[in-house]
């Protein structure tokens, strides 16, 4: 079966996935850019448009963050990963953080309360906006996805709705060397975690930690 998969996704040293305060000028909130410095560096995030000299490395990061891609048949999101709005839409105008060819390149699942039509972008991206608990999602997505793999995108409930509801098979974390004291904590109500999952950790020159969990066969 197609594998559900988390890639890239950072947090500090005291578990936060992003900061408070999240507006349209700060999407990770008072975080900043702070956690996603390591990938800055990388060719694969360059090819996305995040800023930097030259076209990236090749180094530890690369070799980690250009797993995002290969074998990604659709992308499951939270509303707060899509934008900085909350509750019912103002309007539709609104088509996200990643102008018109957004970098995903496949249907890309929207959890909210809010649903909205489909929206179609260049480059083969669609935003499907469905209310639905994560099993309900991650069905919709596989049926999007065809034979590939189901990427669980963000933001930080996300990732832990699917986690406690252990629907994800493989995930990539980025311990990041900051200490942020508040915002959106990735660990919270999952005690015994590590004990689903085999865990491998590789340390980058840049500092950060790359953990790769591999989930453990189901009893």
């Amino acid at each position: 079966m197609a594998l559900v998969r988390v890639h890239n996704f950072s947090v500090s040293l005291d578990g936060f996935g992003a900061g408070a305060g999240q507006t349209l000028d700060t999407p990770f909130g008072h975080a900043g850019m702070r956690l996603m410095t390591w990938a800055a560096a990388t060719r694969t995030f360059r090819a996305m448009g995040m800023p930097g000299e030259g076209d990236g490395s090749f180094g530890v990061d690369e070799g980690f963050a250009g797993n995002w891609g290969p074998g990604i048949g659709a992308e499951i999101m939270g509303r707060n990963k899509f934008g900085p709005q909350r509750g019912a839409w103002e309007n539709e105008e609104w088509k996200g953080w990643w102008g018109d060819d957004p970098v995903f390149h496949t249907p890309v699942v929207v959890l909210t309360h809010h649903p909205r039509p489909v929206l179609e972008m260049d480059g083969g991206t669609t935003f499907h906006f469905v209310d639905a608990d994560p099993a309900t999602a991650l069905e919709q997505a596989r049926a999007l996805a065809g034979d590939l793999d189901v990427r669980i995108g963000g933001g930080v409930s996300t990732v832990r709705q699917f986690l406690e509801a252990d629907l994800i098979d493989h995930m990539h974390i980025v311990l990041v060397p900051i200490v942020l004291g508040r915002g959106e904590r990735l660990w919270d109500r999952l005690e015994g975690l590590e004990q689903r999952f085999d865990i491998e950790a590789t340390p980058s020159p840049s500092g950060v930690t790359h953990l790769i969990f591999t989930r453990r066969p189901r009893s």
